[in-house]
């Protein structure tokens, strides 16, 4: 009985873990901006690398928190500055290229290794830079999840919970944003969605600096 209880009792405490993820990634901020500018200014497939990066930065900060190195976080709070601030300047450019670029019509842009390995450390440097997602795995997660009991079974159910959830949402805002890109055919609308695209990631870069 005891054991069904355990058992019943992490059960819920994953359907409420991807909850407050889906929460978390749907809410408008540097990262769904970040996403919906990018699949509207190159397509779906860039959009989805920008995400790996978003994933894999949440999975930076799931790792802190579950062995513990909160304190570390705490340590490092002027180096958390300098990182915000750079992503921060970082997506302005970004921004600000995607706003200047020529219009470009149908799938998307074909992208380089450079362009990848760009679209990933953007999406990484959003998450590392992003209070709210600090605030999520340091301080709420915990009410979520038991992290001293957490057996290795365990930590990998929540990674997959947390990437699933997080990656499916943010694909799902790319995906809507790349298929109204695919409706454009008219040269000066599509400059127009660049525009659109690069001032988003700029409004992105923009509120990435003004968190506290």
């Amino acid at each position: 009985m005891a054991n069904r209880r355990q058992i019943d009792m992490t059960l819920w405490s994953i359907i409420l873990l991807a909850g407050a993820m889906f929460i978390l990634a749907a809410t408008p901020g540097p990262g769904v901006l970040a996403t919906v500018a990018r699949a509207l200014g190159s397509g779906f497939a860039q959009a989805a690398e920008l995400v790996l990066g978003i994933v894999l930065g949440d999975l930076v900060y799931l790792l802190l928190a579950v062995f513990g190195l909160g304190a570390l976080a705490t340590v490092l709070g002027d180096l958390f500055v300098v990182v915000k601030y750079l992503g921060a300047a970082y997506l302005l450019w970004l921004g600000w290229r995607l706003w200047q670029s020529p219009a470009a019509t149908g799938e998307g842009i074909a992208a380089t290794s450079s362009a990848r390995r760009s679209n990933i450390i953007s999406g990484l440097l959003i998450t590392l830079a992003n209070p709210k997602v600090i605030l999520f795995y340091l301080g709420l997660l915990p009410t979520f999840v038991d992290l001293p009991a957490l057996t290795t079974g365990d930590l990998v159910v929540v990674v997959l919970v947390v990437s699933g959830v997080l990656g499916a949402t943010l694909l799902a805002y790319a995906w809507a944003a790349a298929r109204a890109r695919l409706l454009v055919r008219n040269p000066r609308v599509a400059r127009a969605m660049n525009r659109t695209a690069g001032g988003a990631m700029m409004l992105a870069g923009a509120a990435l600096a003004s968190k506290a």
